[in-house]
């Protein structure tokens, strides 16, 4: 995962079956020295699978912060440098069965020249500068008992988004007391019964408390793929060696 000069991986943290620690390693892969703060923030994710940071969880929601801990919180790393964050899972006794979910957020700290400093020649009349801050942040669960989730696949819809781009909507249906997350794979079925991979989006997840997340991928466009006949097989598998499959449906072309 990177936004700005800043890579960070892995991107997802997960505590469960007694795991009590991880490391996480980030890097600057810019051309000057940066500085990045570090801190946690809650994040409801929407349907359409964008989010919004809140402070309150909603029904079904359980924070994990409270249970976590880490270090260091501020970090200065040279160009092509790398470091360390280790986050520890704490304070286990006091939960209860269920997930609970936080997001790390690293932050980047904008070099800001001292007071009354200018640049050599530059004129020093009140001016406005507006200067990003780049950021990225990734989710850090609490697994705690056993997951009832389940997954379906429902609403498959072939479309030419701009009439040019061939596109497979659909949408997850999740269930139970925990998130999914894994890799949706599309193949193209002709009538002869060739197939063909024409679609991919990894590291796809539909966090607690959401039922719902739409989505759609986009498929390849080689010309000698019939999207008028035949049929699309999805699949929504975990992220494990094995790929075990967490869900699957078809659509009949006609």
């Amino acid at each position: 995962m990177s936004q700005g000069n800043l890579l960070v991986t892995p991107k997802r943290v997960v505590f469960e079956g007694g795991k009590r620690s991880e490391e996480l390693n980030i890097a600057n892969t810019g051309k000057d020295s940066a500085t990045y703060v570090i801190s946690f923030i809650q994040i409801r994710m929407k349907e359409d699978g964008t989010v919004e940071q809140i402070q309150k969880p909603d029904e079904g929601q359980n924070f994990a912060d409270k249970y976590l801990r880490f270090f260091p919180r501020r970090v200065t790393l040279a160009p092509n440098e790398a470091q360390t964050v280790k986050v520890q899972f704490v304070n286990s006794g006091e939960l209860m069965e269920g997930e609970y979910r936080s997001h790390m957020y690293f932050r980047a700290v904008p070099n800001e020249k001292p007071l009354g400093e200018s640049e050599p020649g530059r004129d020093t009349s009140i001016s406005v500068k507006l200067v990003p801050i780049f950021g990225i942040s990734l989710p850090v669960i609490i697994r705690h008992g056993e997951s009832t989730a389940k997954l379906t696949v429902s609403d498959l819809k072939f479309k030419m988004d701009d009439n040019t781009q061939p596109a497979l909507y659909f949408t997850f249906n999740r269930t139970g007391n925990m998130s999914v997350y894994g890799n949706v794979t599309v193949e193209y079925i002709a009538p002869n019964g060739k197939t063909t991979n024409v679609g991919m989006i990894k590291g796809l997840a539909v966090y607690t408390p959401n039922a719902l997340r739409r989505f759609k991928v986009m498929l390849d466009k080689k010309s000698y793929l019939d999207y008028h006949t035949g049929k699309f097989h999805l699949v929504y598998s975990d992220e494990s060696p094995k790929q075990a499959k967490l869900a699957e449906q078809d659509l009949v072309l006609n």
